[in-house]
């Protein structure tokens, strides 16, 4: 089996469009928001939290979550997808989060991450089964 076959193998599953279509439209939505309010959600907020070069990682991200959501939504390369994605939502955790903890506690952390973590999970998911039933990768693997 060549090594795009591996990548693209998924899932039977029909219902893993649905966590496909959570998952890819928030991270399509807020990538695009980035540009759309670059000061309150793209370069200004990473500046915010203290993120190295902001103006450059907001542009930087925003395209990742617009590029790998939009790919998340039709289920091309999905399992490559999602891996920025992950990376993405722990690094969003980590650095919007800590500092609720430290202050804040544990239960008001888990309440104001709670988008965060299912972010997260649903696309260690799609990295675990792929596209699914319903997915691009599914076709060109069927042919």
């Amino acid at each position: 089996m060549s090594q795009l076959k591996k990548l693209l193998r998924t899932s039977n599953e029909s219902t893993i469009i649905l966590i496909r279509l959570i998952v890819g439209a928030v991270f399509l939505s807020e990538g695009i928001q980035k540009f759309l309010f670059p000061d309150k959600l793209g370069a200004g907020r990473f500046a915010k939290i203290g993120l190295p070069s902001p103006e450059v990682l907001g542009p930087f991200v925003g395209s990742f979550e617009i590029t790998c959501g939009t790919l998340v939504l039709i289920g091309l390369l999905t399992r490559l997808a999602s891996i920025p994605l992950i990376i993405i939502m722990l690094v969003a955790i980590a650095t919007t989060k800590a500092e609720v903890l430290a202050h804040d506690g544990f239960w008001e952390m888990m309440h104001g991450s709670r988008t965060d973590w299912a972010m997260l999970l649903g696309s260690i998911y799609l990295l675990i089964r792929g596209g699914g039933m319903w997915s691009i990768d599914q076709k060109i693997t069927t042919v």
